[in-house]
């Protein structure tokens, strides 16, 4: 047996010393065979699916018929569907109800008043927690109001409230079909994991094609891109249900819809609402990419600070971001808590008193509504009286750049020429057969035929649509990124499980990294080290943190105290301990951490295309501007099936370590 896995291992060094050869001398070697085609793949055995699929999308607007009804018109209907309830929500919390168009626009009935509504998601937080709640969340509204963020954050807000429960619901009625129709199931679940890996940019030259520029689109975009994970969890929520439930149902004589709306929702509905959680979060976090294509709001208020580099104006509305997005989260993780909780109802004589928090808010309705027009302040927040940072920010990053210009710019050097550079040179001189063949290779070594099949016809898909190169610019930023990352965060996540106090400031820190939009990254790290792939890298790296942390922190939790003693009697020291059994256990969780650092990783390619690289998130960024909807969904496919050939070879990987270490049986 040693024999076996000394050949395996010599094997594999083997293989991945011809690799590194290969990519340094690969150019020069296919240049002395006359074999250019190893390194470059032609052009002319190029597939142009991207002319097809523009082809295919033109027909569609232009020229496709269901009958009678054109698409467009369908489009149309789904268009003024979602548009006449999003302004009237536009116009209840931002605009107020208009007479007239433009600038000669008249207000006929003011939005909520400011006070209405930090009084309203109060009273929310009291009915669905308690008082620390309702204080907390009604602090975050004060906050948007005093930083002169309250117009945009309503905007933004009412996209959220249009957008949820289109994605919700859609997503729990398609969990339940694919709960009830297995082969559904497995059906749907690839095309999950296109939507859920293929760059929300890609779809959005498509959903351009079809809904044109607006609030519309983008808000078909940001149901698109947050209705997945509502489906997963949905029909995961279903299955787990305690079967004897279900067996009572049945024995109760229920009707298949009875048994699912009367028993399984009901008893699933405390996971079903992590779901809705989900949807809210990766809505708010859709709010700057929809900003791209006609949404206003914070996110176009961050857009438009990128663009002019104004680095006080993009925090004040990132950090806006965050608030709101903590806000709507506390208090949708409340209200799934109380979803699964038995509340007496409340006792009076009417309806006044058994609905104390409503009374209050419509009272305070009517009052600011009345007296808005003569106190002015009871209506909108004065400008007056806003405060803003924007100064101290511009001049933080003034400061660092006049006295440590030098110490970045030689960090930068530093790196691109030791680190990224390289990468760079090797991946770009892989020859392509030689790279399809070793994935597959590693494929049928991870997972076996299946996953080797995968892997190769995914890899090849890539080759034949001509995007090679640029997929190897792509793993490389994507995979020096995730180098980075990991070589911070599992240390992190290791100290953050061993120290208390340390896991606390960790945690804070990584909690603050998770909740800024990704494109308030950029503004500060252009600022200090200009455009380019060092920029790219600094921007992923702290994107894409996370995960490496929280899931190291969690499979060392996670080791067996047991384990741990037996280490201790053995008479192992602390170092040992770590090296020798908690680093060891936790590997499986800490690949499922590295895996899912990829997929941010990959996810944050197309925004640091606007800093300058040249990867498959610049071809995406370049469809958009191009309206071109072959190329960019080409382009974000490709994307797509470097993360899922990523996601199955580590998955794969963190299954074999647990079967190693006995935690999971071979099966």
């Amino acid at each position: 047996m040693t024999g076996r896995l000394t050949y395996r291992a010599a094997l594999l060094w083997g293989l991945i010393a011809v690799t590194l050869i290969l990519g340094i001398y690969g150019r020069d070697i296919a240049q002395a065979l006359d074999m250019r085609w190893l390194v470059k793949y032609p052009s002319a055995w190029v597939i142009p699916f991207k002319n097809y699929i523009t082809a295919a999308m033109k027909w569609l607007v232009e020229d496709a018929q269901l009958g009678p009804v054109a698409f467009t018109d369908i489009t149309r209907a789904i268009a003024w569907m979602i548009e006449v309830p999003y302004d009237f929500v536009v116009s209840l919390l931002a605009t107020g109800f208009l007479s007239g168009q433009g600038s000669s626009a008249t207000v006929i009935v003011p939005a909520i008043s400011w006070i209405t509504v930090t009084a309203a998601v109060m009273a929310l937080g009291h009915y669905c927690r308690d008082w620390p709640l309702a204080l907390l969340v009604g602090g975050c509204f004060l906050y948007l109001a005093i930083f002169g963020q309250w117009d945009s954050a309503m905007v933004t807000l009412a996209s959220v409230i249009i957008a949820v429960p289109i994605g919700a619901g859609g997503g729990l009625l398609i969990g339940i079909w694919a709960y009830r129709h297995p082969v559904g199931e497995r059906v749907l679940s690839p095309i999950l994991d296109l939507m859920q890996t293929i760059p929300i940019f890609a779809y959005l030259v498509p959903i351009l094609f079809m809904f044109g520029f607006g609030p519309v689109s983008a808000l078909v975009a940001t149901i698109i891109y947050a209705t997945p994970p509502m489906i997963r969890i949905t029909t995961l929520a279903l299955k787990g249900v305690d079967p004897e439930v279900v067996d009572f149902g049945r024995m109760a004589g229920s009707t298949p819809q009875q048994l699912m709306w009367r028993i399984l929702v009901p008893s699933a509905l405390k996971s079903i609402m992590v779901g809705v959680n989900q949807v809210i979060m990766l809505t708010l976090n859709m709010v700057i990419i929809a900003s791209m294509i006609g949404a206003g709001g914070l996110g176009f208020d961050v857009l438009a600070a990128l663009r002019r580099l104004d680095i006080g104006a993009g925090f004040e509305a990132g950090i806006a971001i965050v608030v709101l997005a903590i806000a709507v989260d506390r208090l949708s993780q409340a209200f799934a808590e109380r979803a699964g909780q038995v509340v007496p109802s409340a006792t009076g004589h009417n309806w006044f008193s058994r609905h104390k928090r409503t009374t209050l808010v419509l009272g305070l309705l009517v009052i600011t509504f009345a007296l808005g027009r003569i106190a002015p302040a009871l209506q909108s927040y004065p400008d007056s009286q806003t405060i803003t940072t924007g100064a101290f920010w511009d001049d933080v990053v003034r400061y660092l750049n006049i006295n440590y210009f030098d110490t970045f710019e030689a960090i930068k050097v530093f790196f691109l020429t030791w680190f990224l550079l390289p990468i760079k040179r090797v991946l770009l001189g892989i020859p392509w057969p030689w790279a399809i063949a070793m994935l597959t290779l590693i494929g049928w070594r991870a997972g076996g035929v299946k996953l080797a099949l995968l892997c190769g016809v995914l890899s090849a898909l890539i080759v034949i649509n001509g995007l090679w190169a640029k997929a190897m610019v792509t793993v490389y930023l994507c995979g020096a990124s995730v180098i980075i990352a990991t070589l911070i965060g599992v240390p992190l996540g290791v100290l953050a499980a061993l120290n208390r106090r340390a896991g606390q400031v960790i945690g804070v820190f990584i909690d603050t990294l998770q909740t800024l939009p990704s494109f308030v990254y950029l503004i500060p790290v252009v600022m200090l080290f200009r455009v380019g792939d060092f920029t790219a890298m600094v921007a992923i790296v702290l994107c894409a943190l996370a995960p490496a942390v929280r899931y190291a922190a969690h499979g060392v939790r996670s080791v067996s105290e047991d384990l741990i003693e037996a280490g201790r009697v053995s008479g192992c020291t602390n170092s040992q301990l770590l090296r020798l059994i908690r680093l060891p256990m936790a590997l499986p969780e800490i690949l499922l951490g590295i895996n899912q650092t990829i997929m941010l990783a990959l996810s944050m390619l197309v925004i640091t295309a606007l800093v300058g690289t040249r990867d498959l998130g610049q071809e995406v960024y370049i469809a958009l501007t191009k309206a071109d909807t072959g190329r960019g969904l080409v382009a974000g496919l490709a994307i797509a099936f470097i993360a899922i050939i990523a996601d199955r070879l580590i998955s794969a990987s963190a299954r074999g370590a647990r079967i190693r270490f006995g935690m999971e049986k071979a099966r």
